[in-house]
């Protein structure tokens, strides 16, 4: 039943983050939004949404090792598997914003969060906590970035004729009650996850950093898939990378800030391996854009990408 309650937790999730974007995207529409402020806002939230609500759940059960490890295997997966696939399946041009500012500012969230997260190696304290202070300086940064995404995105409007996210305008009736079972699904999905992965970790002696990275992380990641993927093959780079390194920063400065206002996080050392492994995916990103021809991920790259993260699930499996 745990199983079950699993893959149906995250049906119900996945599902509830499309019904209430649709149903936002299009009261956004109505108030008059461009359409790109629209994609890089109500969109990019919607897909981050799953491991909001997941952390929400954990934060409240006390479930710290679940927590952290759902974002950080969340960014992991979203730049080696999401990333690898979508520019194996066509390589992706990468927009001189991104490179300038988000995928640096992205780099900055996991090195903040190493900084303050780990009180046992920079204070020498007996245990690591994420505070309440912290989540506050967490979701100061995202304020920041939010900021950043509006200045942008109403020059990007202003210049490109306001292509960006394809909005369906709905009447206020429909949009309410999709924004209504959307926010449903959110909340019972992220609780049968949390309960169910829970419930299997112990059954297995796994740890809840296992089960978070590999279990939890790849099933709130499979909406970045599947937007990046489609993105990618319909020819839209923009929205395909866009996609990803907003989802990350996200993840850090709002999922994890959001967390830890609600209650403090114990942070174990051990996810510091996996922390590395998120920066390091994100610095290659920020490479390889400059190696081959043109500001792009190649094929070849996307192999590299997809690899490595075959090569951490091993890795993962070996340690259980």
């Amino acid at each position: 039943m745990d199983y079950l309650f699993l893959i149906l937790g995250m049906i119900i999730l996945i599902l509830g983050a499309h019904l209430m974007v649709k149903g936002a995207s299009s009261f956004a529409k109505m108030l008059g939004i461009p359409n790109i402020i629209i994609g890089l806002t109500v969109v990019a939230f919607g897909t981050s949404f799953p491991e909001l609500m997941i952390n929400v759940f954990a934060s409240l059960d006390g479930q710290s090792d679940l927590a952290v490890g759902n974002v950080v295997g969340s960014n992991i997966i979203n730049v080696l598997l999401v990333i690898g696939i979508a520019a194996f399946i066509k390589p992706l041009e990468v927009q001189s914003t991104t490179v300038r500012f988000e995928i640096p500012f992205s780099l900055l969230g996991m090195a903040i969060l190493f900084v303050v997260a780990n009180d046992g190696i920079i204070d020498d304290l007996p245990v690591s906590i994420l505070h309440r202070s912290d989540g506050i300086i967490f979701l100061a940064f995202f304020l920041i970035f939010i900021y950043y995404t509006f200045v942008v995105s109403n020059w990007e409007s202003k210049h490109h004729h306001d292509e960006g996210h394809d909005v369906h305008e709905m009447s206020k009736l429909k949009s309410a009650l999709l924004l209504v079972f959307g926010m449903v699904g959110l909340y019972f999905g992220g609780d049968f996850i949390v309960d169910s992965a829970t419930s299997i970790a112990t059954k297995w002696g796994l740890s809840q950093v296992v089960i978070g990275i590999l279990v939890v992380a790849l099933g709130t990641s499979l909406p970045e898939l599947a937007t990046s993927a489609v993105a990618s093959y319909k020819g839209n780079a923009d929205m395909a990378i866009g996609n990803i390194v907003g989802s990350n920063i996200f993840n850090v400065f709002l999922v994890l800030g959001v967390s830890a206002s609600i209650n403090p996080i114990t942070f174990n050392p051990s996810i510091n391996i996996d922390l590395l492994l998120a920066f390091v995916a994100t610095l290659l990103l920020f490479i390889f854009v400059f190696t081959g021809k043109g500001r792009k991920i190649d094929r070849k790259e996307a192999s590299i990408f997809v690899l490595l993260y075959f090569a951490y699930v091993v890795w993962l499996l070996e340690l259980v």
